[in-house]
Parts: C-alpha cells; sequence; structure tokens
C-alpha cells in the first residue's frame, strides 16, 4: 500500500446545497437492514484493513461490525456483506478460492460466489485488486450479475471476485464511485457502485443514503438508499460540505470537526480548531490526534498496551455518566460514555474491556462506529455533502421520505453557515485504485500539531489512515 499526503486548502462558504425530502405514501426509496457483527479484536481488525499515509436492509449489529444479508446471481447465492462507507467495491470471494475451498470452512459464515452456478453472470475483466497495509488482500475478476437486497433485484451490478483473497469477508462498498480522474491516475475502468447505479436506475432519485447504527445494545440498524426517516434522529439535520481532495476530487467522506468537549461542555477539550476526520462505517473504533487521545485516556484513567494496541478501561466505566461532544462548525453530536466502552474479551468470567478510542498518529482521523451510533448521517453523494442530527436510539416509528434531486431544501433541515468546507489533511494512503496527491499539513488541534507527529504508542505499526478499506475476521 502506498503511502501519500492528500493536500487540501483551508477555507469556509457561507453555506450548503440541500436535500429535496418528498412524503409519499410509496416512496422512491430502498432499504437495507443491517446487523451487527461481534469481533473478538476490533483493534486489531482495524490496525489490518486501514490504510496509511467507503433499499432499506436490516444491519445486524454484533457489537463491532455492521453488515447486511444479500446475495449474487440467478439462481441466488446468499452472502453476508460487511457494509463499508470507506470504499467502493462490492465484491465476494470466489467458492473455489484456496481460502474458501481449505480446511476450515472459513468463508461459510460470509459466503461465497461462484460464477459457473449463475445463469446471469457476465465478465468484464480481470483488473480487480484490493490490497491491505499488511500486504494481504484479494485479486480476481471484475463481473456483472443481479444483486438482491431488500426485496430488490438490482440488475448488471458491477462486483469483484476474489479468486486469490486473504480475507474471509466479503465487502458492501458503498462510498464515491471511482471518476475518471482518479482512473487516469490508478488504472482501470470507471463504474457505477450500488448507489450511483440505485439512482442511475431510478430506483432512487438521487445518489444518497441515511445511515442509522442505532446504539451498542440494539441488534439492528438500517441503510435507506434515496431517503431519510425522520422519526430515527432528534433535532434538525444539519448539512456540512464534504471536504475535497487537490483538484476537486471527491473521493472520502471528510468533514472538519471544530471542537471537542465533554460532559456536555462544547470546546473543554479543543476549540475554534478545524480538524479533518473521515466518517466511516467500516471502521470498529475512532481515531483522534494524539495528544487529544493522551488527555482522554488520563481523563478515564485508560492504560494502553502499544503490544495489544489498545487502551484498557475498567469496564464500570460503561455505567458512569459522562459523554464526548463533537462539534461541526455548528452541529454537535454527544456521545455518551456508554457507547465508547467495549467489551473484548473475558478472564476468568470476568470482562475486559477497551475504550473505543485510539491515536490517529500522523494519518487522517477516523470517526467510526464509536461514534456513528450516536449520530443520523445523510451522505449525499451527489451534492457532496454530509447532513448530522443526534440520533434517536431505539426509535419504534418510522416515516420515511424521499430525497430527491437538486439544491432544495430539506424539510427540517438547515444549511451550516460558515461552515469550514476544506482544511489540509494528512493522509496515510489513498484509497485502492484512487489517486496519490502530495501537499502540506496544516491541520492542528493546537496542541503540538498532534496530526504531524508520529504515533508515540504503536512502535511503527500505525492503525490510523483515511479511505479504509474493509478488514478481516477471525481474530
Amino acid at each position: 500500500m502506498r503511502y501519500s499526503t492528500l493536500a487540501l486548502a483551508s477555507q469556509v462558504v457561507s453555506s450548503v446545497t440541500a436535500f429535496n425530502l418528498v412524503q409519499r405514501d410509496n416512496p422512491r426509496v430502498l432499504g437495507l437492514d443491517i446487523q451487527r457483527r461481534h469481533v473478538t479484536n476490533p483493534v486489531a481488525r482495524d490496525r489490518l484493513r486501514r490504510r496509511q499515509k467507503t433499499v432499506q436492509q436490516t444491519l445486524d449489529n454484533l457489537e463491532t461490525l455492521y453488515f447486511a444479508n444479500a446475495s449474487l446471481g440467478t439462481p441466488e447465492q446468499k452472502l453476508r456483506l460487511h457494509i463499508d462507507t470507506g470504499s467502493s467495491d462490492l465484491w465476494a470471494n470466489a467458492a473455489s478460492s484456496s481460502l474458501c475451498s481449505g480446511r476450515g470452512d472459513k468463508c461459510a459464515d460470509s459466503g461465497t460466489y461462484d460464477a459457473n452456478s449463475s445463469s446471469t453472470y457476465s465478465y468484464v475483466n480481470s483488473d480487480f485488486n484490493i490490497s491491505y497495509v499488511d500486504g494481504s488482500g484479494a485479486a480476481g475478476d471484475y463481473a456483472k450479475d443481479t444483486f438482491n437486497f431488500g426485496g430488490k433485484a438490482i440488475e448488471g451490478l458491477q462486483f469483484g471476485i476474489g479468486y486469490d483473497s486473504s480475507s474471509s469477508e466479503g465487502i458492501l462498498g458503498i462510498g464515491y464511485t471511482i471518476n475518471e480522474v482518479q482512473v487516469n491516475r490508478a488504472g482501470g475502468k470507471p463504474y457505477a457502485n450500488l448507489p450511483q447505479l440505485l439512482a442511475d436506475n431510478g430506483d432512487i432519485n438521487t445518489n444518497s443514503y441515511s445511515l442509522w447504527l442505532n446504539d451498542l445494545d440494539a441488534s439492528t440498524g438500517s441503510i435507506l438508499f434515496g431517503g431519510v426517516d425522520t422519526e430515527k434522529y432528534q433535532g434538525s439535520l444539519s448539512k456540512l460540505p464534504i471536504i475535497p481532495e487537490t483538484g476537486g476530487i471527491y473521493a472520502e467522506f471528510i468533514i472538519a470537526m471544530t471542537a471537542l468537549g465533554s460532559n456536555g461542555s462544547i470546546g473543554s477539550i479543543f476549540a475554534n480548531d478545524s480538524v479533518p476526520v473521515l466518517l466511516d462505517s467500516g471502521s470498529s473504533l475512532m481515531y483522534l490526534p494524539d495528544d487529544v487521545v493522551t488527555s482522554l485516556y488520563d481523563k478515564y484513567d485508560a492504560k494502553y498496551d502499544a503490544t495489544q494496541g489498545a487502551a484498557f478501561v475498567d469496564c464500570a466505566l460503561a455505567n458512569q455518566n459522562g459523554s464526548l461532544e463533537f462539534t461541526f462548525s455548528e452541529p454537535t453530536i454527544s456521545v455518551p460514555l456508554n457507547e465508547l466502552v467495549i467489551v473484548a474479551g473475558y478472564q476468568g468470567g470476568e470482562p475486559i474491556c477497551i475504550l473505543g478510542i485510539g491515536p490517529a498518529g500522523d494519518s487522517v482521523c477516523v470517526l467510526g462506529d464509536t461514534f456513528l451510533r450516536s449520530a443520523y448521517v445523510v451522505y449525499d453523494l451527489e451534492n457532496n455533502q454530509i447532513a448530522l442530527a443526534q440520533t434517536n436510539f431505539n426509535a419504534t416509528k418510522t416515516s420515511v421520505q424521499e430525497i430527491t434531486s437538486g439544491n432544495d431544501g430539506l424539510p427540517n433541515a438547515s444549511g451550516v453557515s460558515n461552515a469550514v468546507s476544506t482544511v489540509s489533511v494528512q493522509s496515510g494512503g489513498a484509497r485502492n485504485g484512487g489517486p496519490t496527491v502530495t501537499g502540506e499539513v496544516t491541520a492542528s488541534t493546537g496542541l503540538a500539531n498532534p496530526l504531524a507527529t508520529a504515533n508515540p504508542w504503536l512502535g511503527g505499526v500505525a492503525v490510523a489512515g483515511a479511505g479504509l478499506m474493509m478488514g478481516f475476521n477471525g481474530f
């Protein structure tokens, strides 16, 4: 995996464009239920999958990773795919791969795809290749076939088949589609991934979707392609610009965090700054500037173990009142302590807990699932903006509204005045198959420029990065 620096200019804009929400008896949306899957060591998994330098389907929620049940082919071949807003490709392991056909049936839970067993399969090329920071990954063919999810059959969806793979888990990448500029830099051919194809086919009005992960104790959440569910968040949605790369390329869901506080005190940890953060559902934890993490470890009496790459805390911390407040120019998302304490295992029958926060080192900061569970997030890829609101945990009602194409406003939503639109970002590595650009690092928290410093804990093993690729099971 290559290392690079993502250079972005620093400026503000007066407002951002809006979504147009329409409530209909039969809205043009697709829902995908998602579930949460337990990962024994989410820190190790994040370390492997993170690059240095992302229809209503139920999301199953098994503590630290989110996946959806879907299928490919005719007849249908069932898959369990991890939801990743930090990558673009849908890919699945080939049934004939050495990993899946070997002893131990390592791909039994996630499922496999056999091209010869599908009457609707068509070959595209042999350019599929995903690599990870440790040199592992998957390679094989790009193909097209019918993708079934949320009660909808999507014909001719392009995806990757991993004939040579070291990861047993398939991915549903719903980030930005690789564009012509990125293709010219990295090779390959552009194509419409799932959300783009839904918009192109008219199944949804615009390339956008909303994500609701629910709380740590909940078993399910949802993705709503082409719409929002106004019962799943509190207050109003606030729209923020996504930060482009040099040359105006939009490749990652990076926005500017301008303050961090605790226990309801906005900006008490740092304020009036612009820290670029990546919103990524494929990352189990959040990764913040090193100096900020140091202060939080002191605050919560967390003991960092460099060998494990994790900060261990007393599990009783989850029962204490308290929160962290993340501010983005104007909207503030409050993350309660019980969402930050994760049971990582058991010893002598007693739980062992870690704090769901790690040091970003010299890579871009990431707000993974330990943040995203507390936020209702609308990803608007058509207008290059993010809308945020405080989540409504364990909502029992639903009110689905379409997002229509164009720049009209969302009902019960507003643009953020003078929102930070771009900041300089230090990134550990470009998106796989994406651009590699260079520039200077200027963003910091005012705390000894933590984004520009080496990671003091990891001894050369970095865990933070931008544009996350999917990781591994089995830890």
